[in-house]
């Protein structure tokens, strides 16, 4: 098992510093194509890429229920490179670059909803939540190095980041085609008939929606903060992309030291709600001390303990998701991240409409967001321990 998880986990982490590496470029790339609107396009970019992550992700989890997990995520990787490809071949085209973002989303749910459900299918429910801390962990230090490789080679140019993003993808596809084995056997497999009779909603259902509800308030707020953070810091203390990409760098960082070294070994079956709520109330803390930053160096640190925080909520909830569900691992995977998704198709575009109205705006929702989620938290508990007594 640690082999194959340490194979997932490369990548993720390899998939992931692709998606990092945007982060700190994408807002001056739109600004030079569309001044006018930058912030509008800027969300809506984000957004469209997780509408199609939230259409796709149970489709491709569902099939993945039928053919296995490794063809699907082999597409998914390959797709994922072929997207940034075109993002770096697009110049200043606002329309090529809304078709990459398009391309990128359809593949994306194929590799991290389906990549849950593999290390679902490996791990026994004793060590559920020590595999999806290596899942966190993977996308946590690929998050990590993503926004710093970005800013360094936005130094080149602003489309270089796009082509490496590229090419790490075509390199894990590469490694993966060699060293990925399948993880659920024929005889697991659903049916054509069973597969259809399934949708992501049945998943939604019993205590397990309060779960799913609380992942899309988590997403949906770091998605504010992501759209936002980089405006606002240009607005208030003049950051540049290399400065962005550095304070999520330590972000990252400070996020993968807690899923590595708490979440993995600490963290036991049962505890999962626990390390949920000191998770929330930490990322509120986080978003509400960004409103008083006035330096690159304070942002940062504040910006690290919003990352500690999310870090112990991601894979408490998707270990509680696959350990209650009653569905196949590949539907209840698909149907988490398409809350996740959700979340990044509407957090962008609130968060430009809240950061157009008042640059404090986004940080004070974000952070009431982290609160109310304490209150579902509370629900899934009371709900779970009536089920299980009846």
């Amino acid at each position: 098992m640690k082999s194959k998880l340490a194979i997932v986990g490369l990548m993720l982490f390899t998939i992931f510093i692709g998606f990092g590496i945007i982060i700190p470029v994408l807002p001056e790339l739109v600004t030079e194509a569309s001044k006018e609107s930058a912030n509008w396009h800027t969300g809506a970019m984000l957004a469209v890429y997780s509408l199609m992550s939230f259409l796709l992700s149970p489709v491709w989890g569902g099939l993945s229920e039928r053919i296995g997990r490794r063809p699907v995520i082999m597409m998914g990787v390959m797709g994922f490179a072929i997207s940034f490809l075109l993002f770096g071949l697009s110049g200043d085209n606002i329309v090529i670059m809304y078709a990459s973002r398009i391309l990128g989303g359809l593949f994306s749910g194929a590799v991290v909803s389906c990549i849950v459900a593999y290390v679902a299918d490996i791990t026994t429910e004793e060590e559920r939540t020590k595999g999806m801390a290596v899942v966190g962990m993977s996308i946590g230090l690929g998050f990590t190095f993503g926004p710093g490789f970005g800013g360094f080679l936005s130094e080149i140019t602003l489309h270089t980041p796009f082509y490496a993003a590229a090419a790490l993808s075509l390199i894990v596809f590469i490694a993966a085609w060699f060293k990925l084995p399948e993880s659920l056997p024929p005889e697991r497999r659903a049916t054509g008939e069973q597969s259809k009779r399934v949708s992501r909603w049945t998943a939604f259902q019993g205590p397990l929606k309060f779960l799913y509800v609380l992942a899309f308030f988590v997403t949906f707020s770091l998605a504010i903060l992501e759209a936002t953070l980089q405006l606002f810091g240009m607005e208030k203390f003049g950051v540049t992309p290399l400065q962005v990409g550095m304070m999520f760098f330590f972000c990252g960082l400070a996020g993968a030291l807690v899923q590595g070294g708490i979440v993995r070994r600490r963290v036991k079956r049962g505890q999962e709600g626990q390390y949920i709520a000191i998770g929330l109330i930490i990322s509120a803390v986080g978003f509400f001390l960004l409103l008083t930053a006035n330096n690159w160096g304070m942002a940062t640190v504040y910006l690290c303990i919003f990352g500690i925080g999310n870090s112990l909520i991601k894979p408490c909830v998707t270990s509680l998701i696959t350990q209650k569900t009653t569905v196949g691992q590949g539907i209840a995977s698909g149907l988490s991240s398409s809350m996740d998704s959700l979340g990044r198709i509407v957090g962008p575009l609130l968060g430009a409409a809240l950061l157009g109205a008042t640059s404090w705006l986004p940080f004070v929702v974000s952070g009431v967001l982290s609160i109310a989620a304490l209150g579902l938290l509370a629900q899934f508990r009371v709900q779970d321990r009536q089920k299980a007594q009846a």
